[in-house]
């Protein structure tokens, strides 16, 4: 296991843009731009007559300024005003890159201070290995961070949190926020049709889709709803069939898998459901999936992995042929990782965050095929820690999102 350092002194946590944002009107901002990051028509012609590499066309320096890591930036901002003005202001920044394709993953964790409760975001630059800070969250509730639900569309750069629950009357929100990598803002969107909290939630072809959950008068709820990103509107969808709050959920196979969690022993069977936007119906989840769905899922290769709380927390993964799991080679989670962890996953790497937003990554490997199973896999993982700084060693995590800029 390797494991990499990185101390308060090393690794300070940035920020990761101006604290802009947009919000409902119970929240007023006030944003002051100066004349760099918003320049005249004038001052742009002016400056643009300036190389901003001296001896380097502008396409090929721009194309080298837009890999300078955001911790870089408030240095390099000194340099001449034309990179002030490129790297002064994170919209500008980031629409650059996407406007040439240049997008790297960064780790957003939602975590809260242990001892106050406070929320907050902090993001880790998978690329450099540094941590960063976003905009508070438009909230004014004191809530119970489990309550919500993020999901997000990583290659768009877009985070949504919906729900939760005002910890002090357990009070389910119908709240809705969504975050642009892009703009770092967050802008307050139209509502849910009910107020939900506990509930399963994932993504589907662009769609925001929320099933289930804990109602205002505290009873679980069968209603389900999909939102469209674009239009911004929520509509029902059917009914689950039974109600249900969740402990976690997944998208396999463009279905959204939703399981209640689970006690050890069992007393009795979790429930768990299995819904096709296809058809719009619900049906019941296998038994060997449902029952051994002890732990925080990712899909990788397809499959469905899960970090086990159990079982000295290996990761495994579900065969859909046998309805069964299999622990996969390699080691168990790195033992600094302590629960409650927050998992998700991109390409073939899996992000576990425990406490202290310690972070351990997992490279999955497909190994040989399985002897005359064809088209079955065997996997491996193997780990490696990414230290948090000091400053961040008494928040928890809560959720994990994956986005690319």
């Amino acid at each position: 296991m390797q494991r990499v350092r990185f101390s308060s002194q090393q690794a300070p946590v940035h920020k990761l843009g101006d604290p802009q944002m947009t919000l409902s009107p119970k929240f007023r901002l006030a944003v002051v731009e100066s004349s760099l990051t918003n320049p005249s028509p004038e001052l742009d012609h002016s400056l643009r007559e300036e190389p901003l590499i001296p001896g380097l066309p502008d396409d090929v320096a721009l194309n080298c300024l837009l890999r300078l890591p955001v911790q870089s930036h408030s240095c390099c901002r000194a340099v001449c005003k034309r990179w002030h003005m490129l790297l002064g202001n994170k919209e500008r920044f980031f629409t650059h890159r996407k406007q040439l394709g240049l997008k790297d993953p960064w780790l957003f964790v939602f975590a809260y201070h242990k001892c106050t409760g406070k929320i907050q975001w902090q993001v880790l630059d998978l690329t450099h290995f540094s941590w960063h800070t976003i905009p508070t969250m438009p909230c004014k509730d004191k809530v119970c961070p489990h309550g919500f639900r993020c999901v997000s569309i990583p290659r768009d750069g877009t985070l949504y949190v919906c729900g939760g629950m005002v910890s002090d009357v357990d009070c389910p929100l119908d709240l809705v926020l969504k975050y642009e990598m892009t703009k770092n803002r967050w802008t307050v969107m139209n509502r849910m049709i009910s107020a939900r909290s506990f509930f399963a939630s994932g993504v589907i072809d662009g769609l925001v889709y929320v099933a289930g959950g804990n109602s205002t008068d505290l009873y679980e709820l069968d209603s389900a709803e999909v939102l469209d990103p674009i239009s911004g509107n929520w509509r029902a969808i059917a009914n689950m069939g039974t109600n249900m709050a969740s402990y976690d959920a997944a998208v396999l196979n463009g279905k959204l898998l939703v399981t209640e969690g689970w006690l050890w022993p069992f007393y009795v069977s979790p429930r768990g459901q299995v819904y096709d936007p296809r058809t719009n119906n619900w049906e019941n989840m296998a038994v060997g999936l449902r029952e051994g769905w002890t732990g925080s899922s990712v899909v990788v290769y397809g499959h469905l992995f899960v970090v086990s709380e159990l079982e000295r927390m290996k990761l495994k993964v579900y065969d859909t042929e046998t309805d069964s799991w299999e622990a996969i080679e390699g080691p168990p989670l790195p033992e600094q990782i302590c629960k409650p962890f927050a998992v998700n996953a991109f390409d073939s790497q899996i992000y576990v965050v425990g406490r202290n937003l310690l972070v351990a990554v997992g490279h999955i490997s497909k190994l040989n095929l399985k002897e005359k199973c064809e088209g079955k896999w065997n996997f491996g993982v193997r780990w490696h820690v990414i230290s948090a700084p000091k400053s961040l060693s008494d928040l928890t995590p809560s959720s994990s999102q994956v986005l690319f800029a």
